[in-house]
């Protein structure tokens, strides 16, 4: 089955090559020019992959970008006439996978397009969610509460370093009065259980933690 990816571009003549280019490669391909069209197929389709303009009549890509964030973790490229940092970096932020300044090298799109695939699909094959159990190489893995929500949280923010007062918000809530020590007691007992952590959740010196799989 082909991967489906959506275009979401207001530039027609830039949507129809980077169409092109894309179905060369055997994606499933569909196009939006407007921010409300977008967010229609949004809501009543499923994508592998969005590459997304920030420029867009009707809704802005930003608060495409939060839609999409907020009912999957479908990975999404910025796509921009903007190069500052600052929208970078506010992007990154909401939740983007990639970003790409215009004028786009159809070359490096199809490099990007793959890599993000090709992560998308390692993931899921390395890992497979049940309530509290994983599967790992067809062998049943279960894990405390904590620690499932703690892998499941980090594997929808794969590469994205988490610093131990924000996985404590994120798993743990604001409210909770242990010590920052709990998020690393976590980590340790995820690697014990599960060889797929061992090898690629991540220590970041004096950051935190990540998850990374194959291309990040």
């Amino acid at each position: 089955m082909n991967e489906k990816i959506l275009i979401i571009e207001d530039e027609t003549k830039l949507s129809e090559v980077m169409t092109l280019y894309l179905r060369k490669e055997n994606y499933d391909i569909t196009c939006a020019n407007d921010g409300k069209d977008a967010e229609e197929i949004i809501n009543s389709n499923s994508f592998d992959l969005i590459i997304l303009d920030i420029m867009l009549p009707g809704k802005d890509g930003w608060a495409l970008l939060r839609k999409i964030k907020s009912i999957g973790n479908t990975p999404v490229i910025l796509t921009t006439a903007r190069g500052e940092e600052d929208d970078r970096i506010f992007g990154l932020e909401l939740g983007a996978d990639d970003y790409m300044v215009k004028p786009i090298s159809m070359r490096e799109l199809l490099l990007r397009v793959n890599l993000r695939i090709n992560s998308r699909q390692n993931k899921h094959k390395a890992l497979n969610f049940d309530k509290l159990r994983i599967l790992e190489d067809n062998q049943q893995i279960y894990l405390t509460p904590k620690e499932f929500d703690l892998l499941l949280f980090l594997s929808k923010n794969t590469g994205q370093v988490f610093n131990r007062e924000q996985l404590l918000s994120a798993i743990w809530g604001y409210d909770f009065f242990g010590d920052s020590r709990t998020v690393d007691t976590h980590i340790k007992k995820l690697r014990e259980k599960i060889k797929f952590c061992n090898e690629h959740l991540t220590t970041v010196w004096g950051v935190g933690y990540k998850l990374v799989v194959s291309g990040e």
